[in-house]
């Protein structure tokens, strides 16, 4: 039709000026719109990203401030001369607890330091720690602090109820080359790791008594956990030990280092506790002054696995039971230092050689531990998991 045919041939409107302006002002606002939502979501991960680092520098400051000691100049508060507090620190009496652990006839042994005033020092220490009854309840708060150290093998680690423990004594014992050297070399470099890694983010203190420490060893592991061979040595604090009153020495400057030193300590090693006590004491005419001065040397060290919250481990040597076996089934080597080194050891792990490169490690005694035994195995980066 004609109507039809006009409709169809009449021109495209264009749009006003007016709709094209909606148009783009409608456009301008979604954009807006979208811009404002970019941004806001910009500022919320922002916002979160803040949050965390407060969060992590809160936790930083609580770590800073919640010490596992109480350093002794405190106790001037308490109205302990600063005279007095010098010649404990000379004597190697750094922090409260190691006042409390004291036992006064050692702090009467301090030249210028009288009855009073060693009565007065350890009323103002022991008030100043917690050296009294606390329910099971605060104990497990307190504990939590603890950490544990991965050996590298994680199911070693898992026999031993997560790794080795802080606050406590762990010896390994067993003949030559069964591999408690090289656990002891890759404890010190595992220590230095993050948590994340079975480490403790702290440094170590090696005591070497029989020579057998190896900074190449040290560079092999470092490598091989992925970390910094430089960085790794430059965090173990090492000294050659020759006698077992030069190990008490070494002691008394361990608790100086973990007390002044700006970072903070893990582990304690000393490879081996046995070493120089047995050259020092010939004979059963002197095994009971050796095993007194052992006894000396083992609660020193409890002491200050508790006090610096720190994992320290032993190396013990073994001698053999002649008496002990028949010809049909021998006799297996027997730990050295008598119930004194027994009684003192939290954890004592049992290694014996393996095939090859493995090596077979036995819960033999343990407080908490159920007995047990693993293979792990000695490599290039350390220590690993070995076939059963």
């Amino acid at each position: 039709s004609s109507s039809s045919l006009a409709q169809a041939s009449a021109p495209h409107r264009c749009p006003t000026p007016a709709t094209a302006h909606a148009r783009a002002r409608t456009n301008e606002l979604v954009e807006q719109q979208q811009t404002n939502k970019k941004m806001a979501a910009a500022a919320q991960v922002r916002s979160k990203a803040a949050d965390a680092r407060a969060d992590a520098d809160a936790d930083m400051e609580d770590e800073e401030e919640v010490l596992p000691y109480s350093l002794i100049e405190k106790l001037q508060d308490a109205g302990i001369n600063a005279a007095d507090l010098k010649k404990l620190k000379d004597a190697g009496f750094n922090t409260s607890q190691s006042i409390v652990f004291a036992m006064r006839k050692d702090l009467l042994a301090i030249k210028g330091l009288s009855d009073q005033k060693v009565d007065k020092i350890i009323e103002a220490a022991r008030k100043s720690t917690d050296a009294g009854f606390v329910t099971c309840t605060q104990l497990v708060t307190r504990n939590k602090r603890r950490f544990m150290l991965s050996t590298g093998a994680s199911k070693l680690d898992q026999m031993l109820g997560g790794g080795v423990e802080s606050c406590s004594i762990t010896e390994m014992f067993g003949e030559f080359r069964c591999g408690k050297t090289q656990l002891c070399h890759s404890l010190a470099v595992m220590a230095q790791l993050p948590p994340n890694m079975g480490g403790a983010n702290g440094k170590v203190v090696y005591i070497d008594t029989e020579g057998t420490f190896r900074p190449e060893r040290l560079r092999q592991i470092a490598e091989g956990k992925g970390v910094s061979a430089e960085a790794a040595m430059d965090n173990i604090v090492y000294a050659r030990c020759y006698t077992s009153e030069h190990l008490v020495q070494l002691l008394v400057e361990a608790a100086s280092l973990m007390v002044n030193d700006d970072d903070r300590f893990a582990l304690l090693i000393v490879d081996s506790i046995m070493g120089g006590f047995r050259v020092d004491y010939h004979g059963r005419g002197e095994l009971s002054e050796r095993q007194q001065q052992l006894g000396r040397v083992l609660s020193k060290l409890k002491k200050m696995s508790e006090e610096f919250n720190v994992a320290v481990v032993l190396t013990n040597q073994v001698m053999s039971d002649p008496g002990g076996g028949c010809a049909f089934m021998p006799s297996h080597p027997k730990p050295v230092g008598g119930h004194i080194l027994a009684h003192s050891s939290t954890t004592r792990l049992m290694l014996r050689k393996g095939r090859a490169e493995q090596r077979v490690a036995k819960i033999f005694d343990s407080p908490w531990l159920p007995e047990s035994e693993c293979v792990f195995e000695i490599y290039g980066g350390g220590v690993r998991n070995g076939s059963d």
